[in-house]
C-alpha cells in the first residue's frame, strides 16, 4: 500500500470494528479528493460515510457532538490551511471538554484527518504545516506519521485512543513509496519516537516528510564526511517522547531539528529549549533548526523555502566542525 491506501485500510477497519464509527467531511463520500475515503461508502452506506456542508468550524463542531454522544468520529478537513476556522471548537471544545466537566464528560473519540505540508505546487493556501499550533494545546494529541505502515497503525491508535486527535497526512506522501503494510487491525503506540537509524556523532530529529530527507542527509554525512547521524522520527508531537531524544543527544552531543513550517516559534524551539535544559553539559555544539522561512509559502520559490537536504547537509558540517 502507499499512504493513501493505508490510510483508507484503517478506516476500513474502524468502520468494520466499531458499528458506532462514522466519517464523514467535504467529498469523503465519493473518496475525497486525495481518495483516501474511496469505497467506504458503497461498503458501509451513506449514513456511515457522508458528505458535510463547507464549513469546518460546522465539522469538527459535530464530530465533538457524536463523540460526546458516544459514537466514533472520524472528521476530514480537506486541507490542513483550512483547519483554521475550527481553530476555536478544538483548543476551546474539544480540547477542554473533559476537563471543564471533571471527567463527567468528554470527546475523545474524536480524530481529525487533515492532510498539511508541501506537494510542489501547492503556494500559500495548500502547502501550510500548522502542526505546532495544536502542539500547544493541552487535551489533544497531534500526530504526524512518515509512510505507509506508520499512518495505518498511528491513526488506529487515534481513533481508538480516549483523548481527541489531530492526525496530519503529510500529502506529498500520499502516492509516493510503497510498504508491505498489514491488513488486518494493528496499532502503533502514540507518544513514542523511533530511532530509524542509529548513529554515534549528530542526533538529527524530523517527522512526516522530512524523515525522509534526515534518510537523504545521514546517507550523505557518511559518504562524504564520515559522520554517523542518528535519525529520530518523533511521530507523536504531542506528547513527544522527549526520553528518546535525550538518550540520543548524550550520546552523539550534537543535534540538528527539522521541519517544514517556519522557523520563529515553530515546533524545534520546544525540542531544542527541553534538550539544552536536560543536556546541556553534553552539548559540544550549538542546537541547529533547519526549517521554512518566516514567510507566507511560496509557490514559484517553493524549493528555497523547503529545508531541503544542502541546508541540513550545512547544519551537520556546521555541529562537527563547530
Amino acid at each position: 500500500m502507499n499512504l493513501f491506501q493505508s490510510v483508507n485500510s484503517a478506516m476500513d477497519v474502524a468502520l468494520g470494528e466499531d458499528p458506532s464509527a462514522v466519517i464523514f467531511g467535504e467529498d469523503v463520500a465519493f473518496g475525497g479528493v486525495f481518495r483516501c475515503s474511496i469505497g467506504l461508502k458503497d461498503k458501509y452506506g451513506a449514513d456511515r460515510v457522508f458528505n458535510t456542508p463547507l464549513s469546518e468550524q460546522g465539522i469538527v463542531a459535530f464530530g465533538i457532538g457524536l463523540a460526546v454522544a458516544g459514537a466514533t468520529a472520524v472528521a476530514e478537513i480537506q486541507f490542513a490551511d483550512y483547519i483554521f476556522p475550527a481553530f476555536d471548537q478544538i483548543t476551546n471544545e474539544a480540547a477542554k471538554f473533559r476537563y471543564r466537566t471533571g471527567n463527567l464528560f468528554d470527546c475523545g473519540k474524536l480524530t481529525i484527518r487533515t492532510p498539511c505540508g508541501a506537494v510542489g505546487h501547492g503556494a500559500l493556501y495548500h502547502s501550510q504545516s500548522p502542526e505546532a499550533f495544536f502542539s500547544h494545546i493541552a487535551g489533544v494529541k497531534v500526530v504526524m506519521p512518515r509512510g505507509p505502515i506508520q499512518a495505518k497503525g498511528l491513526l488506529l491508535s487515534c481513533i481508538k485512543e480516549e483523548d481527541p486527535c489531530i492526525f496530519f497526512e503529510p500529502k506529498i506522501l500520499y502516492r509516493a513509496a510503497i510498504e508491505e503494510v498489514p491488513t488486518g487491525d494493528y496499532t502503533i503506540p502514540l507518544g513514542k519516537a523511533e530511532v530509524v537509524i542509529e548513529g554515534s556523532d549528530v542526533t538529527m530529529v524530523g517527522y512526516g516528510t522530512q524523515v525522509h530527507v534526515l534518510r537523504e542527509v545521514a546517507s550523505m554525512a557518511q559518504e562524504k564526511l564520515n559522520v554517523s547521524c542518528e535519525v529520530i522520527d518523533l511521530r507523536t508531537l504531542l506528547p513527544y517522547d522527549l526520553n528518546t531524544i535525550l538518550k540520543s543527544v548524550i550520546k552523539t552531543g550534537r543535534m540538528i531539528i527539522t521541519h517544514e513550517a517556519p522557523q520563529t516559534m515553530g515546533y524545534a524551539a520546544e525540542i531544542a529549549t527541553a534538550v539544552q535544559e536536560e543536556c546541556f553539559l553534553n552539548l559540544e555544539a550549538p542546537i541547529q533548526r533547519v526549517c521554512g522561512y518566516d514567510t507566507p509559502f511560496a509557490h514559484v520559490y517553493e524549493p528555497f523555502y523547503m529545508p531541503d537536504k544542502w541546508r541540513l547537509f550545512e547544519a551537520v558540517k556546521k555541529v562537527v566542525n563547530f
